[in-house]
């Protein structure tokens, strides 16, 4: 078997102390009186697999209770693929162990081949590793989205399934990406008007830092009369023929040159004063130089006026600085480009949606034709195998709903119909009452797909209870035949179903040094042959030799096999403790 589970080790989990169990591949059986602990292998299974813990359940005396299983995942190319989504190993040699531990007292730890991970990775491998079915697990068999999925399973339509789903999902995805280029289409409105603040802007033809300059240029203009005028006056100030300055200081310096006459200290005054004079009329020369470059060009300050203007009206529409402006032109280019081609995009989109719906619409159409054709071969199928249950003339059909659009699960949901009573209709699977009738309408599916079925592990807690008889060898032939394709673990009461495994192991309650302990046990031989006796009523002669008479027939009332069945010494290594 190319998958399977090869171990489980339970340590410190209700009355288990330490448990460390190797399971053999085929069809095990798992049986031992009420209340010795058989739902604990089971509830350490969905512990291992996600199923959130209460730390009620952690050994008494105990910090922590751990479960840990080694499975031989074969090639699953979808395992390695969760784990690397992950960020975990893949598996090596095909093996996967996972472990969790429940603290007592705060938050526990769970592994994947030793690495850390969450609950949630625990669950996805579980749904690829472990298929559980206990008294309230077939109520999954109610959902007519599993109903679907076991229909294309059966069909071999899983391939046409994933296509019409990546069909959807382009589907979807062009739907929201035209959402988005209708809700920019709405921004169109306003693409004239962008247009106008970008011309607006961009042909005022402003650039960053030229305010200050215009306004110095500006103020020269606005005042070039004036400034003739001062100018002129402070040359006369300095060179007029009476009052210049220019005439007092050669006023002085003959002075001055007089007194150096009479005596010699005076002459370095008479340097300064004409170092002066040197300068006064430098400066007198500018003046005039100044005067001259002033140009009275009513022009230019009317051309000066109306760009400042120009842009004082931008800045109250645009922005209080220039640099608001200038940005608010940047903006408005930016969004132009943005709006300018969304019709274009719009159109395009609107293309590739219609070929997109058109190739969903193919991929629904080839899926609906598998799970038409697949409908009535499973139907007949899961009728067959009802027979063999004992329902000899019910009723089961697939009936195929059209959805109104093309939903989650194609364009139609399975819905399984039941009649277990002759004359009766048919009604839908949820509305059966019965879990005895409901067991064996999920182990006919069961057997019906199980070429189909890729889990490698199916798990069976008591799904045989309230049948009895000629059906419960009819459930054990069933339960045999899908050990052929899995790993199958079934916790059982009924001696026949107990009888037609290929192994069994008891589970044993004892009280010992103060303390219970449940432990398991691998039985064959004569420790077999008196578990069934046991559970045939008690361990009698008569009991005795029913229970070897089944063992000799594997547990089979079904008169087309009557071959012998292979040893049933211990198949599987077991230590307890």
């Amino acid at each position: 078997m190319s998958a399977m589970l090869r171990s489980l080790r339970i340590r410190n989990l209700a009355l288990v102390e330490e448990l460390e169990w190797d399971l053999p591949p085929s069809f095990t059986a798992v049986t031992g009186e009420t209340g010795a602990g058989k739902s604990i292998i089971l509830g350490a299974l969905k512990f291992l697999l996600g199923e959130r813990a209460d730390r009620g359940i952690v050994r008494a005396g105990a910090s922590a209770a751990g479960i840990e299983a080694l499975f031989s995942a074969g090639e699953n190319e979808e395992i390695n693929r969760l784990l690397e989504e992950h960020g975990i190993d893949p598996c090596h040699d095909g093996e996967l162990i996972l472990k969790r531990s429940i603290a007592a007292e705060g938050s526990g730890r769970q592994f994947a081949n030793g690495s850390p991970c969450n609950l949630a990775l625990l669950k996805s491998l579980g749904r690829l590793l472990v298929d559980l079915h206990g008294p309230h697990d077939h109520q999954s068999l109610f959902s007519r989205t599993e109903q679907t999925l076991l229909l294309d399973r059966f069909s071999e339509a899983l391939q046409e399934r994933h296509a019409y789903l990546e069909a959807r999902k382009r589907v979807s995805g062009l739907r929201i990406e035209i959402a988005a280029l209708e809700g920019a289409e709405a921004g169109l409105a306003r693409l004239d008007q962008l247009r106008d603040e970008l011309n607006e802007i961009t042909s005022a033809n402003f650039s960053e830092g030229e305010e200050e300059p215009l306004n110095a240029r500006h103020r020269a203009a606005a005042n070039s009369r004036r400034l003739i005028e001062l100018s002129a006056a402070a040359v006369n100030r300095l060179e007029g023929e009476e009052t210049g300055a220019a005439a007092s200081l050669s006023e002085a310096m003959r002075s001055v040159r007089e007194m150096g006459r009479i005596d010699g200290r005076a002459g370095s005054l008479l340097e300064k004063i004409e170092t002066l004079a040197v300068d006064l009329g430098e400066i007198a020369s500018s003046l005039r130089d100044y005067a001259e470059s002033i140009e009275i060009d009513a022009s230019e300050l009317s051309s000066l006026e109306e760009r400042i203007n120009l842009l004082v009206m931008l800045k109250r529409k645009y922005g209080p600085t220039l640099a608001d402006v200038l940005a608010r032109g940047a903006e408005a280019a930016s969004r132009i480009e943005a709006l300018s081609d969304v019709a274009l995009k719009r159109e395009t989109a609107g293309k590739r949606l219609d070929e997109a719906l058109m190739s969903l619409e193919q991929a629904s159409a080839r899926l609906s034709a598998k799970r038409l054709k697949g409908s009535k071969r499973l139907a007949d199928a899961v009728s067959s195998q009802l027979a063999d249950l004992g329902f000899k003339r019910a009723g089961f059909q697939i009936i195929l709903e059209k959805q109104g659009e093309s939903g989650p699960e194609g364009g139609e949901l399975a819905e399984f119909l039941f009649a277990p009573n002759p004359g009766e209709p048919e009604q839908p699977l949820r509305a059966i009452a019965s879990s005895g009738e409901i067991s064996r309408v999920m182990l006919a599916l069961k057997s019906a797909l199980a070429a189909q079925d890729s889990i490698p592990l199916l798990v069976f807690d008591e799904i045989d209870a309230n049948v009895g008889g000629e059906i419960a060898s009819r459930v054990a032939f069933k339960m045999r035949a899908l050990g052929k394709r899995h790993q199958v673990l079934c916790i059982t009461h009924l001696p026949q179903v107990a009888a037609a495994a290929s192994s069994q192991f008891m589970v044993v309650k004892s009280f010992d040094g103060g303390r219970t302990e449940t432990r398991i046990e691998s039985i064959g031989g004569t420790e077999r042959v008196m578990e069934i006796a046991r559970m045939l009523g008690g361990v009698t002669e008569s009991a005795k030799a029913h229970a070897r008479a089944l063992l000799e027939t594997d547990g089979m009332a079904d008169p087309e096999r009557r071959s012998s069945r292979p040893s049933s010494e211990q198949h599987g290594k077991t230590e307890m403790r």
